[in-house]
């Protein structure tokens, strides 16, 4: 596949409208410095978004509202998230990175400054819900930005922060905004003031960037909820959906629900602790997709399959035998589990698709993601609260389970697919 400095090479001088092309003609960053931008970006926008787990118990606690509303909470920023993917999913492959990602960050800071004024749950709702409007906007094309900036000696560079980015960044959000909150004044809002101002930095740097995508027609018609993959890359999607549903669906329950199954089942009621639930699945995951990011996309999504399948499986005997410590190397297996599926995922998206592809396809990866993200996690929360946490918990396991047994499955027929149309 031509990777993106050649794509570019190979386009006219000037842009239908006479102008300059794309990141030619003026001043900014080198590709590498704006590289590691995009990657530092990508993190502080999953960071937020992950920032507010650790503390629903404490707006729960003062607000006295029950676990399903939790959910909803934690959802309604799907929601967003989902709407923008939708609509906003292709807009940079047409307009460039640039301006969305700009229009992203102004986004996410109302978003932080809604949090940091929240005093019941409609303003949390409202948030969320904008933050999760700013997120999809900026994740596709955080995405795509990677791909288009990748250095040709490493190809699999792109892949690798696509797939550790959102994971790092969960954690990393999480355990700050736990240990805020335990340890540091107005626990919740401090986080959303720091965060603030990362994005002001953010804006920043985006000034700064090269543009990296050719402008072109079509601007109105991709705005057209659609959801749009190129014929020939639809086999390979549907055979990576059961494990984006499997791990995306047990991140989920860890960003909702985490914290509550600390503080209820096991005793522990330190919002240290409830972020640092989040913090070891998606801590396992990033340092996974780190570590296995020379691996082949195949043999790392059925390494990250398994191990999703024994951590779920060990997780669930945690917290049948009441063992913290049996729960913990659950969650970390899982975690490795999940590094290793979102690399191996998304790597094989930024390895099958085209430029002018990507932009939509990342888009439809990222819905279903966070579909199997949020609707099983509200599904938990109605039913925590009418049959209890413990219960659920089960039920839950024991679904990720049988999509990552799918997934082995999928990953097979998949390879001997591809395997018959080489030979």
């Amino acid at each position: 596949m031509p990777d993106a400095l050649t794509v570019r090479k190979k386009t006219p001088p000037t842009s239908p409208t006479g102008a300059s092309p794309a990141g030619h003609g003026r001043h900014g960053l080198s590709r590498p410095v704006a590289f590691a931008a995009i990657a530092g970006i990508f993190v502080l926008f999953m960071a937020a978004s992950s920032a507010p787990s650790p503390l629903y118990v404490v707006y729960q606690h003062e607000w006295s509202f029950s676990a399903t509303t939790l959910t909803l909470v934690f959802a309604v920023y799907v929601v967003g998230m989902i709407g923008a993917l939708l609509v906003l999913g292709a807009l940079s492959d047409h307009i460039g990175r640039r301006p969305v990602l700009a229009s992203a960050i102004v986004l996410e800071a109302v978003a932080m400054a809604l949090f940091i004024v929240a005093n019941d749950v409609s303003i949390l709702l409202t948030a969320r819900f904008v933050q999760g409007v700013a997120t999809g906007a900026a994740m596709t094309t955080l995405g795509a930005a990677l791909v288009d900036l990748n250095p040709p000696h490493a190809p699999h560079r792109a892949g690798v922060i696509t797939g550790a980015a959102p994971t790092f960044g969960l954690g990393l959000g999480a355990l700050g905004a736990g240990a805020l909150a335990q340890y540091g004044p107005h626990p919740t809002r401090l986080v959303y003031a720091l965060l603030f101002a990362g994005l002001i930095l953010a804006g920043l740097l985006i000034a700064a960037l090269p543009e990296t995508a050719q402008r072109r027609p079509g601007v109105v018609r991709s705005l057209q909820p659609r959801l749009k993959v190129a014929p020939r890359l639809r086999a390979d999607l549907v055979g990576l959906v059961p494990i984006l549903m499997a791990s995306w669906a047990l991140g989920g329950l860890y960003l909702s629900l985490g914290p509550s199954v600390a503080a209820e089942l096991f005793g522990l009621s330190s919002h240290v602790i409830g972020g640092l639930v989040v913090a070891l699945l998606c801590g396992a995951a990033s340092v996974t997709a780190f570590a296995l990011r020379g691996w082949p996309n195949e043999r790392t999504l059925a390494l990250g399959a398994t191990f999703l399948l024994v951590g779920t499986a060990v997780g669930l005997a945690g917290v049948e035998t009441n063992s913290l410590t049996i729960a913990a190397l659950g969650t970390a297996f899982a975690g490795i589990g999940f590094g290793g599926s979102a690399l191996a995922s998304f790597g094989t998206l930024a390895q099958i698709a085209e430029p002018a592809e990507r932009g939509e396809l990342f888009a439809v990866a990222f819905v279903i993601s966070y579909l199997a993200f949020s609707i099983p996690a509200v599904v938990a929360g109605v039913a925590t609260t009418n049959v209890g946490l413990h219960e659920t918990s089960v039920v839950y396991s024991a679904t990720v389970m049988a999509l990552c047994a799918l997934a082995l499955v999928a990953q097979r027929l998949r390879t001997a697919r591809v395997r018959i149309a080489g030979d």
